[in-house]
């Protein structure tokens, strides 16, 4: 019938390594390194990701705010209107 998927061609000179999940420790030092890391991390980074934020939400509120004060009428223009 054929080759079944997994088998469909050889692969030579490939070697793989695996290790048992029983000798593997999941989290280690989580707590100790982990938590620190993060912050380390964090920390780098902050003056990189703000400004443009900051910057882009600024523009954002300046451009919604003159699109509502230019969609009103400007009462002074109809004054001598009768």
């Amino acid at each position: 019938m054929g080759k079944h998927f997994g088998n469909l061609a050889r692969v030579r000179h490939v070697i793989t390594y695996s290790l048992s999940p029983f000798e593997q420790r999941a989290f280690p030092n989580v707590l100790s390194h982990g938590v620190l890391n993060v912050g380390r991390r964090f920390t780098s980074q902050v003056l990189k990701v703000v400004p443009p934020l900051a910057i882009g939400y600024l523009i954002y509120s300046w451009g919604t705010e003159e699109f509502e004060r230019l969609k009103r009428k400007n009462p002074a223009d109809y004054e001598h209107d009768q």
